[in-house]
């Protein structure tokens, strides 16, 4: 399982947090129940299974709903 902090560019309201939030947790490997969107930062924090998907993949989930990647750290 890995860590990972996605910097985003910006977060507008908080719908944007619930559509970048179900976004990233559909995506199969990423543990739901650790995605936190942080509004103030405009970064989401997630663990995930590196075996089964990719940080690419999560990164074009939030992609996908409009919004973009600044960076990704994976520990």
């Amino acid at each position: 399982m890995k860590t990972a902090t996605i910097q985003l560019e910006s977060l507008a309201c908080p719908s944007c947090m619930q559509k970048i939030e179900a976004a990233v947790k559909s995506v199969q490997g990423v543990d739901a129940n650790t995605v936190q969107v942080l509004f103030n930062s405009s970064k989401v924090k997630l663990n995930f299974n590196d075996e089964q998907v990719a940080i690419e993949d999560i990164e074009n989930a939030i992609t996908r709903v409009g919004y973009e990647v600044k960076k990704s750290k994976v520990k």
